[in-house]
């Protein structure tokens, strides 16, 4: 078994954060093997996620960023006796499959969604399969998003798509501000569902595609589908789990 990792990103507090734990974790001799402890945010936590995709460890994220969704919050009494509790939470990402205008072929995944977006000043021209059925023939718009149900919360809420249970075996497809038809709200579609985005007129009007933060400009053919064959586990405190996360964000409103 390996060893207990801390990775942080280079900001001051995570910085202070690491060092405290680092501390902590010395003279309590804490051990927990095959644990990696993520100090950032959730840009941060994706990322080494990503960067990990194939070690089948587990993952514990401490907040230092703004919102940190994925992440727990730091408690410098209670960090050790958490990570010692911590509930596993396993997801599996998105795969995302492109075709550029040149007929390149690129991959990559996304935990929280895939973005199909306008790359001009033009808004995108496209057609949306569920396999071989057609969702929608021709949709006008600023783009779509296919989200996992742990990213329904992130862009997908904001373009008021629908939260997703994190048990719920679902992917939610949401327009970006529709043109034609306008009142298009989207589609849930089952996770084994493969999705199939066809940019209509690739030449006038074109877009790129994007797994969380990596972006392929030029799309021609989009392909989305839930890669089962990676796990991401993730731990959270007790009564922070990440179902939990979500529910409070469905009953939320919004105040200001």
């Amino acid at each position: 078994m390996s060893k207990l990792q801390i990775i942080s990103d280079k900001n001051k507090k995570s910085s202070s954060i690491k060092n405290l734990l680092l501390n902590k974790i010395k003279s309590n001799q804490f051990k927990k093997e095959n644990l990696i402890i993520v100090i950032g945010g959730d840009g941060f936590m994706l990322q080494t996620l990503k960067k990990n995709k194939n070690s089948h460890k587990h993952f514990y994220g401490i907040n230092s960023g703004n919102y940190g969704f994925l992440m727990n919050k730091f408690s410098s009494k209670d960090i050790l006796k958490n990570l010692s509790k911590a509930n596993l939470v396993s997801i599996s990402p998105l795969e995302m499959i492109v075709k550029n205008k040149n007929n390149q072929t690129k991959r990559s995944i996304a935990i929280n969604e895939v973005s199909v977006l306008r790359q001009s000043r033009q808004a995108a021209s496209l057609s949306i399969k569920q396999g071989s059925k057609q969702i929608i023939k021709k949709l006008v718009s600023d783009g779509v998003l296919v989200s996992t149900p742990a990213g329904s919360t992130a862009y997908n809420l904001s373009v008021h798509g629908p939260i997703l249970s994190l048990h719920s075996k679902k992917l939610s497809i949401s327009p970006i501000s529709a043109f034609r038809p306008r009142r298009w709200k989207g589609k849930i579609v089952n996770d084994k569902t493969k999705i199939v985005i066809t940019n209509l007129n690739p030449t006038k009007r074109p877009i790129s595609a994007v797994a969380d933060n990596l972006e392929v400009r030029n799309a021609k053919l989009i392909t989305v589908k839930t890669n089962n064959k990676i796990k991401f586990n993730l731990l959270y405190d007790k009564n922070r789990s990440l179902q939990k996360k979500i529910k409070i964000e469905q009953i939320r409103r919004e105040t200001s």
